[in-house]
């Protein structure tokens, strides 16, 4: 059987197997896990870091529609096969301290989120692509309603309405990019070939760039995420901050630019204005907030508005800083939502005023969390520098002005993060924090491969980035080139 294949559907014969099986759910779970790591490692150290994709699988699947299975891996797909697959496992063993309600259900439709992802970031026809973005949303939707907190199903209806109202438009232009093509084809180097009027590519970078916007999600389309985040259950919170929304990152890197070159050229600015907006929005925004589970939420969409940012400055420096910031931030905002996790159902609340102390009889926690908010922040040596210096100057390279507005997440994120540090772990212990425990080995498992990942990814950034790179080049000189034909 073709490894791809194996990397894709693992996780779909992980969840029946979980439910079938019915016995010691949590560790069944746990080692399952880490087989889609184990070929992830496979595809890596096979893996040549050039231009081409590789590890292609190209099946007939609804021929008489031009529908095939069509699969590969390219140097951005690679990333976030390693950033679903190595996230996945910290996920499923943050949960196991956690008392969740029918386990069988629960780690199932985990699994079958992580095979919708893998789908979205390794296919290469349209159709499968638009079935993967569908097949992640779906367990998500039922991960957070039947496991999130009391508002659960009033937000959990603005998200889906959000997310399927975003992913009809991209259908529509996915039908019509189709049509067009000579052979009623999906394929996607076919809809690279297209040579459609400005107008018409402006209308299909709206209709993909509001799917991407929403699911990333980038400002005016974030009013779904913190309520979602707050209510969702940690591991539904970790899937949608840590991979979820790279699926919106990676659709504007592959479908959105590369297919509407010149609606990107007419409307990039535009897109890279109101991600620059969100930026500054969201931190403002992240000062006032004592939930803590809110500040990392909105924390989260000033750190993908840089990102965003990065990407439609479209040049190397800046996408290079995307591809390794997906996986920094993937890596970092799990490590936050555990944290947070830790420290809700110790002391009950997410209220950060009745906070403070935690420091004192929980130094090891207070360790880990301190990593990971310097990571957060991008303290050099950390994983977080390097992809937003590489962003920043990405956005610098297209515009001095919106580079020195976007430079605010840096100093802004540092205020906000190193507050709710202090709130939480600084200060005299009081009547609810004076009994806090420190971390159970399984806590200290998570937060150490985390702490590693920070540390690690900080000093010896080049193993990530020289993956992507021959891709990203040559991607960006495809787009340049359409762009100056015109």
């Amino acid at each position: 059987m073709d490894i791809l294949l194996l990397q894709i559907f693992i996780p779909l014969i992980a969840a029946i197997v979980i439910l079938i099986s019915g016995k010691s759910v949590k560790g069944s779970a746990g080692i399952l896990s880490l087989i889609p790591l184990a070929i992830t490692g496979y595809l890596y150290a096979n893996f040549v870091p050039d231009a081409s994709t590789q590890f292609l699988v190209n099946l007939p699947w609804i021929p008489q529609f031009g529908i095939n299975f069509y699969a590969g891996v390219d140097g951005i797909s690679m990333i976030l096969l390693i950033l679903t697959n190595v996230l996945v496992p910290i996920i499923v063993l943050s949960s196991f301290k956690q008392d969740i309600k029918n386990e069988q259900a629960f780690y199932a439709l985990v699994f079958f989120m992580q095979t919708g992802l893998l789908l979205v970031f390794t296919a290469l026809d349209g159709f499968l692509f638009y079935v993967g973005w569908e097949v992640a949303l779906i367990p998500i939707y039922f991960i957070c309603a039947l496991w999130g907190g009391e508002n659960r199903i009033k937000v959990n209806l603005k998200f889906f309405v959000y997310t399927i109202a975003g992913s009809l438009v991209m259908l529509l232009a996915i039908i019509y990019l189709h049509i067009q093509t000579p052979n009623n084809s999906y394929d996607i180097a076919e809809f690279y070939k297209l040579d459609l009027d400005p107008v018409t590519q402006g209308w299909i970078f709206w209709a993909f760039f509001l799917a991407f916007a929403i699911k990333m999600p980038v400002f005016p389309f974030h009013t779904w995420q913190p309520d979602t985040y707050t209510e969702a259950p940690t591991a539904g919170t970790m899937l949608l901050s840590g991979i979820m929304l790279k699926m919106g990152v990676y659709g504007v890197i592959r479908w959105l630019i590369p297919v509407a070159p010149l609606g990107f050229h007419d409307w990039g600015q535009t897109a890279l204005i109101l991600s620059i907006i969100g930026i500054v929005y969201a931190s403002v925004i992240a000062f006032t907030q004592n939930d803590i589970k809110r500040l990392i939420a909105y924390s989260s969409i000033a750190h993908v508005g840089l990102l965003s940012a990065g990407i439609f400055a479209w040049n190397v420096q800046g996408l290079q800083g995307a591809m390794i910031q997906m996986l920094n931030h993937g890596i970092n905002v799990v490590g936050l939502f555990f944290i947070a996790d830790i420290i809700i159902r110790r002391m009950n609340t997410r209220d950060l005023t009745l906070l403070g102390g935690i420091a004192k009889p929980a130094p090891a926690l207070a360790a880990a969390f301190l990593i990971i908010v310097l990571g957060t922040v991008g303290l050099p040596l950390t994983n977080g520098f390097v992809g937003e210096f590489l962003l920043l100057m990405g956005v610098y390279n297209y515009n001095i002005y919106y580079s020195a507005l976007a430079g605010l997440t840096i100093i802004l994120g540092a205020v906000y993060m190193l507050r709710m540090y202090q709130k939480a772990m600084l200060g005299k212990t009081n009547h609810l924090t004076a009994t806090f425990t420190d971390l159970d080995r399984t806590e200290k498992s998570v937060l150490f491969i985390i702490s590693v990942l920070i540390i690690v990814i900080g000093v010896f950034p080049q193993p990530v980035l020289h993956i992507s790179e021959a891709a990203v080049s040559n991607l960006i000189e495809q787009v340049n080139q359409k762009i100056l034909v015109q």
